[in-house]
């Protein structure tokens, strides 16, 4: 058994706005998962096939943790807004053709329009204790770099364009994509903003104990001579949007602890 959003029916005749609010109906009153769903076994055999299976155990799991939580009205608001914005949804007609077209009713809409907000205030209340321990566990991992790179397989030629970078006979950019043999030519060698972990060990080593605008000599990492240049070196810190990203992390973790449950529990039936 697991949960799964269920929307109530809407008003008979009720208009829909563009805040898809019902009409004389409270919107805390308008959706959300009330009931559990059992799959057949057969469904459940079908659903894994076609590969959806999987994201909608999750969403069920998602609706049924954040079905408590209750937004105010400006929140409600908002939410539905937004949800109009992104389905370009501006007359009340394209409302009511779009719920058609979603096979959904107001209810649903609603539910939709409000789920993430739902979801983060879930997250607030139930994972940013923990928030701060996973970013210093995570922090060398979420610090970004800019750097400039150009890569050949030629030392000597390696050598001879970090000379003419580092008495400005010439411009990395403009070396980086004539010469450059990878990825980086085509953006005349600049990388980033990225994970620093991302890169290369050695590469990312280098780059930790630069100071913006150094020119490093060539470094040879496997079958290449990098000229490397950091641009920038953004270090990650915990305020409150890394907060939210944090705790959003540990709810997704959460949410596939209960997915694997759920599939062990169909396992061993």
């Amino acid at each position: 058994m697991i949960n799964s959003p269920e929307a109530a029916t809407p008003p008979t005749g009720a208009a829909l706005s563009l805040g898809l609010a019902p009409s004389g109906t409270p919107p805390s009153q308008a959706a959300g998962p009330a009931a559990s769903l059992s799959i057949p076994p057969d469904l459940w055999r079908t659903l894994a096939r076609q590969g959806l299976l999987l994201p909608l155990l999750r969403q069920s799991v998602i609706a049924a943790a954040v079905e408590p939580v209750q937004l105010d009205e400006k929140e409600e608001l908002e939410s539905r807004q937004a949800w109009a914005a992104a389905n370009q949804i501006k007359t009340p007609e394209a409302a009511i053709n779009h719920l058609k077209a979603s096979a959904m009713t107001e209810a649903d809409a609603i539910w939709q329009a409000e789920l993430p907000r739902r979801i983060a205030h879930h997250c607030e209340q139930h994972f940013s204790h923990r928030a701060e321990q996973r970013f210093l566990a995570r922090k060398n991992r979420l610090d970004q770099v800019i750097y400039s790179l150009l890569r050949v397989d030629d030392a000597a030629l390696a050598r001879e364009l970090y000379l003419r970078i580092a008495e400005g006979e010439a411009d990395f950019a403009e070396l980086a994509a004539s010469y450059s043999m990878g990825p980086e030519r085509s953006t005349r060698g600049v990388v980033g903003p990225v994970p620093l972990l991302q890169a290369h060990p050695n590469l990312a080593e280098l780059l930790r104990t630069s100071r913006p605008g150094q020119l490093q000599a060539p470094l040879r990492i496997e079958q290449w001579w990098l000229v490397v240049r950091l641009e920038s070196l953004r270090s990650a810190s915990f305020d409150a949007e890394m907060r939210q990203r944090m705790s959003r992390e540990l709810f997704d973790e959460w949410v596939e602890e209960e997915v694997r449950s759920l599939l062990s529990s169909q396992s061993a039936t």
